[in-house]
């Protein structure tokens, strides 16, 4: 039963550059036994550091840092430590540096305003490997600060192998329905659609719902505020 407990414990590593907000986010995740906080770090070389040294199962990780800032640590740690899951926290809910930490291969986004409640449950949503990021912030954040021509290279490349359902869902994903909405537009069942998005990230060779976005705007599926449902 103590091994059991153990799997369910989220280890957690808190980096950001300014020690009351480390203490304020350990304060929040420590009295729920749930968390354990590992660890803290000052810049995004000693959180990579530390991860390797820490392995913990989820980074919160402020992106505007010194020394290494928190895109550049997110992509070395995707790289290096693909297990553990990076949440990007910015002062703002719209900025740009967000976009690039999603694409680097963080897994979720939270403005630092965010309720306690708020962040535990995002902890939570980026430990089972989903994106934590609510799909009308994240078509509004991608569709402001993606710009296609800046692009190094086109990171999908095998857009022609989705059947046309496929490419439809991924289109209204990217337009900012969740599985529910793009169920109901489509009049197509919620596992249909949760197969449909399975198929989608296999052949565009993303990760998840923040990455194929990212994609549809890329690739010109989806028009900077072309979108029907994008948000205003």
């Amino acid at each position: 039963m103590g091994d059991a407990a153990e799997r369910r414990t989220i280890k957690v590593l808190i980096v950001d550059d300014q020690p009351l907000v480390r203490r304020g986010l350990a304060l929040i995740l420590t009295p729920d036994p749930a968390f354990e906080v590992v660890g803290e770090a000052g810049d995004g070389a000693q959180a990579v550091d530390l991860a390797h040294r820490l392995r913990p199962d989820v980074v919160v990780m402020d992106i505007r840092m010194p020394v290494l800032d928190g895109v550049a640590a997110t992509g070395q740690l995707a790289r290096e430590l693909p297990g553990c899951r990076v949440l990007a926290l910015s002062t703002f809910d719209m900025d740009e540096y967000v976009v690039a930490a999603l694409r680097a291969g963080a897994y979720g986004f939270l403005p630092k305003d965010i309720s306690p409640e708020e962040l535990v449950a995002a902890v939570r949503v980026v430990h089972t490997g989903e994106a934590a990021v609510a799909p009308r912030l994240l078509t509004r954040l991608i569709s402001t600060y993606v710009r296609t021509p800046h692009r190094p290279e086109p990171p999908v490349t095998h857009t022609g192998e989705l059947t046309p359902r496929e490419l439809e869902v991924w289109r209204l994903m990217a337009t900012g329905l969740d599985n529910t909405g793009i169920a109901g537009a489509m009049d197509i069942s919620l596992s249909t659609v949760k197969n449909h998005i399975t198929n989608v990230f296999g052949k565009l060779g993303v990760r998840d719902r923040a990455q194929a976005v990212i994609a549809a705007y890329e690739t010109g599926l989806v028009e900077v505020g072309g979108g029907r449902n994008s948000a205003p």
